[in-house]
């Protein structure tokens, strides 16, 4: 791994999923505090049909993606805002309709010839300098969003009712909220792709979750998580030939599934020890 950051497309990719990283652990906070997992899954695959309105009509993936995917969040954002105990339907339509409408897309585009797995699962090995930037950019917004609107968001999360009665404008934060989720996907995209995103956005922040004390101190923590599980992934995937969105996934989840196994271990001693005491 080491000797590979020599070359250029490795140390692109180091880059990649430091951004990643940073984007999905800042935004996951935010999914996993406001209980928006389930919402959060339904906007990663509705950018899919961003992707097929990109080849169908000739236009930068990527950047047609990100477009598709604010403008899906926001829909989703409007509906779960007026009836949030209808969020199921939101996401059934964002998550089926958003798929159903790229692949019917790419299946009318002349002349493709191009891999999508890439866009499902990650391909950050082949990260260029395009994407690079574009991935910088949106990161720089999440990150410019989160310090300008933290408390606000703050408020939100802890208590709707109570950030209503504030003054606060709850339903222009919730649509930023939902918006920021759009953003994250975007920028995790190149790393892990629009299919295991989730995990990125879930499992960091819920580690995180049992350790920190505050919001920030929360997306701090779940930002490192999530960048040590990138590095680790892409270090197995550079190694075995492997995709890199799924080793990242594969981490992150033995990661999980051996803290879960270890709390419930340290759990049934400590009420052994209670008993025989």
């Amino acid at each position: 791994m080491l000797e590979a950051l020599a070359y250029p497309f490795m140390q692109k990719a180091v880059l990649a999923i430091l951004l990643a990283g940073v984007a999905c652990g800042i935004v996951g906070a935010l999914v996993v505090v406001n209980r928006m997992t389930f919402l959060a899954g339904g906007v990663a695959h509705a950018a899919y049909g961003g992707v097929g309105l990109a080849f169908f009509a000739g236009w930068p993936v990527m950047l047609t993606a990100t477009g598709f995917a604010l403008v899906a969040a926001v829909l989703a954002a409007l509906i779960t805002l007026r009836a949030r105990e209808r969020m199921d339907v939101a996401v059934g339509l964002l998550w089926s309709g958003g798929m159903a409408f790229g692949v019917l897309l790419i299946d009318l585009s002349p002349g493709y010839n191009v891999d999508l797995m890439s866009y499902l699962f990650g391909s950050v090995l082949a990260v260029g300098d395009d994407v690079l930037i574009l991935m910088a950019e949106l990161v720089a917004v999440l990150v410019t969003l989160t310090v300008v609107f933290y408390r606000p968001l703050l408020s939100l999360s802890a208590d709707r009712e109570f950030a209503r009665v504030r003054g606060l404008p709850v339903a222009s934060l919730h649509i930023l909220l939902v918006a920021t989720i759009a953003l994250a996907v975007m920028a995790a995209v190149p790393a892990i792709g629009l299919v295991l995103v989730i995990a990125l956005l879930t499992i960091p922040a819920y580690l995180a979750e049992r350790t920190a004390r505050s919001l920030g101190m929360m997306m701090i923590t779940a930002a490192l998580w999530a960048i040590a599980f990138c590095l680790t992934g892409l270090g197995l995937a550079y190694a075995f030939d492997l995709t890199s969105g799924a080793a990242i996934v594969g981490v992150a989840v033995v990661t999980l599934a051996a803290g879960e196994m270890i709390d419930l271990t340290r759990r049934a001693v400590s009420r052994k020890s209670r008993s025989n005491s």
